[in-house]
């Protein structure tokens, strides 16, 4: 049976609650167009790109833009999260991560980040996170987003591990199918109901150890 070597990361949702500073972001874009945006579509926003979320939204609004304007746009929207994310502590940090990451760094476990953000290192920076990762797999880096397995391959090939001994851990259907197209190991963070395809679904790391996840892998 394969044995875990590395664990790899989303950021948003995962690691950190971003969500409410994405929302924030690009509800304004949607309100200087003329339209608004609910909850319930900003979920459609979750593990992908700046472009693509921005098209989703133009859709919503039935607006068409210049790939001008459309990079103009985003631009902004980036610029005003970033503003929002200066307010991002330590204490941001989602409940049990810090301790779950230790528990990976004892038993000489692997950790990689994998993230459509452009902006991760700076998250982690803010949030004091950065040491965790050996590498940094994000939208500065990929040509192809989630549910493409292309993020995790490369973290993967960073980490000189082989897909099927790579856990990743996601709360967005799209990252759990591109995990699952790198044939390696999903973990869900969130809903069962919404993550259907994950090998495990939990609600966060408050009450998941590591020694629970070796045992839901075979180990």
């Amino acid at each position: 049976m394969p044995s875990i070597q590395a664990c790899l990361f989303d950021l948003d949702g995962v690691i950190v609650d971003t969500a409410r500073f994405h929302y924030i972001a690009w509800r304004k874009v949607a309100n200087d167009l003329g339209f608004d945006l609910s909850l319930g579509q900003n979920e459609l926003l979750k593990g992908i790109s700046r472009m693509e979320s921005l098209d989703i939204i133009l859709s919503i609004g039935g607006v068409v833009l210049s790939e001008e304007e459309k990079i103009r746009r985003a631009t902004e929207k980036n610029a005003h999260y970033l503003e929002l994310c200066q307010q991002m502590t330590p204490d941001d940090t989602l409940p049990g991560v810090r301790v779950f990451l230790d528990e990976l760094k004892a038993k000489d476990i692997k950790i990689g980040l994998g993230s459509a953000s452009k902006n991760a290192r700076i998250i982690l920076v803010r949030i004091d996170m950065l040491k965790y990762f050996e590498t940094i797999v994000d939208g500065n880096r990929i040509t192809r987003g989630k549910p493409d397995p292309q993020v995790f391959l490369m973290g993967a090939e960073d980490l000189l591990t082989a897909p099927e001994h790579c856990v990743v851990f996601e709360d967005a259907v799209a990252g759990i199918e591109s995990a699952k197209s790198a044939g390696m190991f999903a973990v869900g963070i969130g809903h069962k109901s919404i993550l259907t395809e994950a090998d495990i679904v939990v609600a966060g790391f408050d009450e998941f150890r590591v020694a629970d996840l070796l045992v839901a892998f075979g180990e």
